[in-house]
């Protein structure tokens, strides 16, 4: 019924049927290439072939196993992959990389990805003015593939511009389990990332928070990198935002905040004097991001706090955890209609005719198209 991820390596793949059973954020952020992405209810009806071995992949290797003896009980080949998903990336880390490797990612950057990473990557830069003379900037990496490109740009950015700054890699181990803390240090390894590590119990405290426990998580993320930025010098802190999350936080502001607001370029710290957040990823699109990862053939670790090892409720089973995923779905049905769908979402909030706004507030006073309108008819 369970199976090792060196059992598998032996069979051809045309010998089995590889079933990603992750949460449909997780599956579409680092996807298992060459595996079916189904949720247990699809799976129990899914018309699989009865002469292939079934392999189930999910998060730590719990849930599939259940899964397996129901396919089991209806007379297939069923296995659930020991350790899941992690497990699978675990087994990509004992491939062995040398420097030549790290020079080809490098390279991959600057010019196989020049256009649709490198040049983004530097357009944000200048155009939103995020890096300045005697800056020193915390590039926090939380290990999964948009924090660890973003530190490859870097890297690239520190050797190549005449801007004079300096740069940091920090990554906060929140309560990560022993295999992915291993993954992000391989991973950082792998591509000559000097990390610094710092410890907090995040994951531990927000555990019991019923209520957007996942947003509290982050706030208090944000403030411990904060913190130890600060610490260390730094005067501000690059996160690994790209363009998707940008025009799904439109979208989500819009349909579910009822007001019009984005993620910004770059923000003021309310609570740390001095500190900025930075996004150099603005410009890049996810997709991009995964097909650079697919080209290096890289894999990083997915959510790993207690919620995704322990989360049994059909909810968790079948539907994503945020409203961000349902956003990544309505945008895609949208572009089948209009290819320019999310370049449109994203110069919405460049081109705001003030005049044809019914309301709009700054940090102090709400304004409303009625308090001047009639100046405006005389």
């Amino acid at each position: 019924m369970e199976i090792e991820i060196k059992e598998i390596k032996k069979w051809e793949k045309d010998a089995y049927t590889l079933v990603d059973m992750r949460d449909l954020e997780q599956a579409q952020k680092n996807p298992i290439e060459d595996a079916l992405v189904l949720s247990e209810a699809e799976i129990a009806s899914y018309p699989f072939d009865k002469d292939k071995k079934i392999v189930l992949v999910c998060e730590q290797g719990k849930r599939s196993i259940s899964c397996a003896l129901e396919l089991e009980a209806k007379g297939f080949q069923a296995y659930s992959l020991i350790g899941g998903y992690v497990s699978f990336v675990m087994d990509k880390m004992k491939e062995s990389k040398g420097h030549a490797y790290c020079q080809q990612v490098e390279r991959s950057i600057i010019k196989t990805y020049r256009k649709k990473i490198w040049s983004k990557f530097t357009k944000a830069i200048k155009e939103y003015e995020l890096v300045k003379p005697g800056d020193s900037i915390a590039v926090c990496i939380s290990g999964g593939k948009d924090s660890m490109l973003m530190a490859k740009c870097f890297q690239e950015l520190h050797r190549h511009t005449d801007v004079p700054f300096t740069v940091k890699y920090i990554v906060m181990d929140p309560g990560y389990s022993q295999a992915n803390r291993q993954v992000i240090e391989e991973n950082a390894k792998k591509l000559d990332i000097p990390i610094e590590i710092f410890t907090s119990d995040i994951f531990e405290n927000v555990f019991n928070i019923k209520k957007n426990p996942c947003y509290i998580c982050a706030r208090m993320r944000r403030g411990h990198l904060y913190n130890y930025a600060k610490q260390l010098g730094c005067n501000k802190i690059a996160l690994g935002h790209h363009f998707d999350d940008v025009i799904e936080t439109i979208l989500m502001s819009m349909l579910y905040g009822g007001q019009i607001q984005t993620m910004m370029p770059k923000l003021h710290s309310n609570h740390f004097e001095g500190m900025e957040v930075i996004r150099p990823l603005y410009l890049i699109h996810e997709d991009d991001i995964k097909a650079w990862a697919k080209f290096n053939d890289l894999y990083f670790i997915q959510c790993a706090c207690k919620f995704t090892d322990t989360c049994s409720s059909e909810a968790c089973k079948t539907q994503p955890k945020s409203k961000r995923m349902e956003m990544k779905y309505l945008i895609r049905d949208l572009k089948k209609t209009n290819p320019f769908v999310e370049q449109n979402i994203f110069k919405s909030v460049e081109n705001v005719s003030l005049k044809t706004i019914i309301a709009y507030k700054d940090d102090e006073h709400k304004h409303h198209f009625l308090d001047d309108y009639d100046e405006w008819g005389e």
